[in-house]
């Protein structure tokens, strides 16, 4: 049938993707996974068997297991907190609380960490990630810190990616780097409140470091 205005042929949709198969094929990663199937043993036969669905199905939407267990990793992530814009200090904490609640998730979910550490061992693979994650979320942080600084609440005579290393920095060690350190509620306050104090555009200390309207020195 041709289109009667222009008498072209009318343009063909392809099947829409269902978000239900999508879900289940995740879901079976993750059930193999939590049933002690290793990285390598993990086959796109083997995950479409279990998800119900044939091969042909899961390639259609993935073209092979890395892209699969990239879209797995992201699915177990909590959506990143987006910053409210009234207080650069309030974003600050709550960007940073989100840093906090993904590294005891990841503490708490052995599929989490075998999937990170499969993710950090494949160069490709990582490079993906951060290009599609990390980089975004650096962009978060970095856009409340320009605000600050366009504000005159930080100071403008720093680096934008060093002012944003001084804010992540400590929660990334903790949550990366020594994993065994403690994550108690209230360390992304005491974190940007620490810092705030040395990077504010002016001179008067904030949050736990003033006591009684003096600093301490």
């Amino acid at each position: 049938m041709t289109d009667r205005a222009t008498g072209a042929e009318p343009s063909r949709r392809g099947r829409p993707r269902s978000e239900a198969v999508e879900r289940a094929i995740i879901e079976s990663v993750l059930h193999l996974l939590e049933e002690g199937t290793s990285i390598d043993a993990l086959s796109i036969e083997r995950v479409a068997r279990t998800a119900g669905v044939g091969k042909a199905t899961v390639y259609r939407r993935w073209p092979g297991k890395d892209a699969l267990l990239l879209e797995v990793v992201r699915a177990l992530e909590e959506p990143q907190t987006e910053p409210a814009g009234v207080s650069v200090r309030d974003d600050l904490v709550a960007l940073l609380e989100w840093y906090r609640r993904k590294g005891l998730a990841k503490r708490n979910s052995a599929v989490l960490r075998t999937m990170m550490s499969h993710l950090t061992s494949h160069p490709k693979l990582w490079e993906q990630y951060h290009d599609s994650v990390i980089k975004v979320r650096r962009e978060t942080l970095h856009g409340v810190l320009r605000r600050g600084v366009a504000s005159g609440e930080l100071r403008g005579d720093l680096d934008i990616e060093l002012l944003g290393e001084l804010f992540s920095g400590p929660m990334l060690t903790r949550t990366i780097l020594h994993e065994w350190k403690d994550l108690p509620e209230g360390l992304a306050e005491q974190i940007v409140d620490s810092v705030l104090n040395g990077v504010r555009a002016s001179a008067d200390p904030v949050g736990p470091l003033k006591r009684n309207g003096t600093s301490q020195r």
